[in-house]
């Protein structure tokens, strides 16, 4: 079943109900997202000659269109590639190249970067600017939804690998249909008159969260603003009805400091859903002071989206049990459309209480990795979906995260892998050997530091800034730079990262 039909349907029983805002103003109904992305459709079909299955683009801040592009390239039947506008142009040319990518749609302060894409693509993709005159001269008359089979690919959702090169996880619409049913069932509930939030980028956290409210016919906001602004949230919150949103744990504290100066009213907020990294118990428990019990959780990854767990309200708001500080230090218990297990290296369950890696099967978790057989067959193994992350349940079932496998660094909600931040800092001449960890950062959740071992004269920090930034995105460039004779390692010649997070620590 495509997922756009959920459109078509609301535009027929409820055509007038707002579909998108932008900030407090209604920027088209049901009826006219519906009408708006059919013709959309029928222009990437004819005008543009894709067939069905082929990859389409989205390189966008958060913007009206951008639920309108999401729908009209999935009505058509095409795949869609949301990309994190943050990434560094060089980076973005892999995923275009990699997923086949050869049309993008673009919001304007992306063009500049998307023409450095081109160059190290060494092919200039049809850029499509979002809103232009360019953009509706795309539109024709209004097509019907395309067949989509439920194993047809919906969203190719790239994240990073060990080896520094994003995967793109494949999501089929019986995926996003599931994890659009587990989020209803197992999260929160949202009705018609209800609004999602899109402070978090949409090509990746949020724009999930934008099938669950489709389904349920509820309404997208995007702020005026394209992003995060703790005023105008709470400003956005005091207009619409409703309102649910993501937010990383850097943005959840940053709505409790502005409630706790300013104070203001927070009846239309419903639902502050957090995830993406670890959250404090001490800072939930202030959350749930300053603004209340509006807060739930979801553990997941873009190979089983939203899907793996789930803390709702109901557990975080029960202060009066014995063990309520011990769930809220967990992730909560399994959706109920999945299974998990935390398995040893040979496959087998753990008891409670055991330390292993987080397995999870079941109807939302993706069917492999885009072109890439190998990194595939390391991840879904026996039917499971190996996440590389450690956990243990315990007696009641509630999961606990223990540590990272793959020693994934996440700032901010965004993955930052380490081996990626080496590998572009061992391309500077001065650079002899680099370990990257991370380091616990009360605002951040974490922050990186590199270890670096450089040649004599060694190189500045600025010197190594300008370096990661001509490679990698900004927000994966280490926050520090600790210059060391030499790293410590194992027999085997392995470093010791275990020794360097003991270093910080002290």
């Amino acid at each position: 079943m495509n997922l756009a039909l959920w459109l078509d349907r609301h535009a027929r029983t409820d055509p007038a109900r707002t579909a998108v805002f932008v900030g407090a103003s209604p920027w088209k109904s049901y009826a006219r997202l519906a009408a708006d992305a059919a013709s959309l459709a029928r222009g990437l079909r004819g005008k543009l000659g894709l067939v069905p299955g082929d990859r389409v683009a989205l390189v966008m801040a958060n913007a009206p269109e951008y639920p309108e592009i999401l729908l009209g390239i999935w009505w058509a039947g095409l795949v869609a590639v949301p990309v994190n506008a943050k990434l560094h142009p060089r980076e973005v040319a892999f995923i275009l190249e990699n997923a086949g990518a050869g049309v993008v749609f673009a919001t304007p302060d992306r063009i500049g970067g998307l023409a450095e894409a081109a160059t190290a693509l060494g092919r200039a993709p049809d850029v499509i600017e979002a809103g232009s005159v360019g953009y509706h001269a795309l539109f024709g008359e209004p097509a019907p939804v395309a067949d989509a089979a439920d194993d047809a690919l919906a969203w190719l959702f790239y994240t990073s690998g060990t080896t520094g090169r994003p995967k793109g996880a494949m999501l089929s619409h019986a995926n996003l249909r599931a994890m659009a049913q587990g989020y209803l069932t197992d999260v929160d509930v949202v009705t018609a008159g209800d609004s999602l939030l899109h402070a978090a980028p949409m090509s990746h956290g949020s724009g999930l969260y934008l099938v669950p409210y489709l389904l349920a016919g509820a309404a997208q906001v995007i702020p005026e603003s394209g992003g995060f602004d703790p005023a105008e949230v709470f400003a956005l919150v005091s207009r619409h009805r409703g309102v649910g949103m993501f937010a990383a744990p850097t943005i959840v504290r940053r709505l409790v400091d502005h409630a706790a100066t300013h104070g203001p009213p927070l009846e239309g907020l419903r639902t502050v859903v957090y995830g993406g990294g670890p959250m404090y118990v001490a800072d939930l428990l202030r959350a749930l002071d300053v603004m209340g019990p509006r807060f739930a959780q979801i553990y997941g990854q873009g190979e089983s989206p939203m899907t793996i767990t789930a803390l709702p309200k109901r557990f975080v708001n029960d202060r009066a049990h014995p063990r309520h500080l011990a769930r809220m230090a967990s992730v909560g218990l399994p959706q109920s459309g999945v299974e998990v297990a935390i398995r040893d290296e040979a496959g087998r369950d753990l008891p409670a209480g055991d330390v292993g890696e987080v397995c999870v099967r079941g109807a939302a978790v993706m069917s492999g990795y885009w072109r890439d057989a190998a990194a595939t067959a390391k991840t879904l193994r026996d039917g499971w979906l190996w996440t590389g992350d450690l956990g243990a349940f315990d007696e009641e079932g509630f999961l606990a995260l223990k540590d990272r496998s793959k020693d994934l660094i996440i700032s901010g909600g965004s993955n930052i892998y380490p081996r990626e931040v080496e590998e572009a800092l061992l391309t500077h001449p001065g650079v002899g050997e680099v370990s990257v960890v991370g380091r616990p950062d009360p605002e951040w959740g974490e922050t990186v530091v590199a270890f670096v071992v450089a040649s004599d004269p060694p190189p500045s920090p600025e010197q190594l800034d300008a370096h990661c930034l001509s490679a990698i995105a900004r927000f994966k460039r280490p926050k520090e730079y600790r210059f060391v004779e030499s790293l410590p390692k194992n027999n085997y010649g392995k470093v010791l990262k275990t020794e360097l997070r003991a270093r910080l620590a002290r």
